[in-house]
């Protein structure tokens, strides 16, 4: 199984994905814009990262 899962998936040109850790279960996003991209940790309301349950 591999570590990393997309869950979900917006654009063609500007693409913006969510994607699961299996071993820690944090959501990251994903953004793709051109030539440049970046991934930055999902966090909630609180500043906590958002965990998914495994």
């Amino acid at each position: 199984m591999d570590r990393f899962q997309k869950i979900y998936s917006q654009g063609v040109v500007n693409i913006i994905e969510i994607w699961v850790d299996h071993e820690t279960g944090v959501n990251y996003l994903w953004r793709h814009d051109g030539n440049s991209g970046g991934l930055t940790v999902l966090v909630d309301e609180n500043g906590k990262p958002i965990v998914t349950k495994i």
